[in-house]
């Protein structure tokens, strides 16, 4: 191609007809659809049943260290890794094996315990989505993906209706990881088989203020 003839397909393209970008629609549903935003006590009910539908387990509490100990005893666990900073108050109730990801545990290591116990960054109620970004009591993406068992404490404050409630207060430079139920996956007969990605088993502990 000589250099005037690229010029000429430059000069063309410049002068084309180009529509402008259509503006990003501002009318989409902040929450789930069918909820009152403002129905706090709806939307922790949402968030449960959506988890119930992946086949998580979800333990309503006010104090996160007995729930946390039911949860292990009947998944049987009876080694579990924390991440760093996770409250001591979560694991004070259980007798099993304490494992700190520090210096981080080996994958076979990681793979020999029986769960994993973590907070997460947000959650969403539409989709039953846990939101995990590294932070503090959440560790890293391998501690959370080779344990057969996850157990994860949600503050009720943290989940939000709607995704867009959930980005709103992430950092998108951070590592975020989506969970929506244990880990499960199908082929093309579409038998669902779990664990392929991730735990086999989730158990949402929802942790919510006393009344009263």
């Amino acid at each position: 191609m000589t250099a005037a003839a690229r010029e000429e397909i430059l000069r063309r393209i410049r002068a084309a007809a180009v529509p402008p970008a259509p503006e990003p629609p501002r009318h989409y549903l902040r929450h789930a659809p069918g909820t009152d935003p403002d129905d706090r006590p709806g939307t922790l009910a949402l968030f449960a049943e959506r988890l119930a539908e992946y086949g998580a387990r979800v333990l309503r509490a006010t104090d996160p260290g007995p729930a946390v100990a039911r949860a292990l005893h009947e998944e049987g666990a009876r080694s579990m890794v924390v991440p760093d900073g996770l409250p001591a108050d979560w694991t004070a109730d259980w007798d099993g094996e304490v494992r700190a990801d520090r210096p981080p545990l080996g994958k076979a290591e990681l793979d020999a315990t029986d769960a994993v116990l973590t907070a997460c960054a947000a959650a969403v109620a539409d989709s039953g989505t846990l939101v995990l970004d590294g932070g503090p009591a959440q560790g890293r993406r391998a501690a959370t993906l080779l344990p057969d068992l996850h157990v994860c404490v949600v503050r009720a404050e943290q989940v939000h209706s709607a995704l867009s409630g959930a980005l709103a207060v992430l950092d998108p430079a951070r590592p975020l990881t989506f969970v929506s139920g244990p880990s499960a996956t199908a082929d093309i007969e579409m038998i669902r088989v779990k664990g392929v990605h991730g735990p086999r088993r989730l158990v949402v502990v929802l942790l919510e203020a006393p009344s009263g």
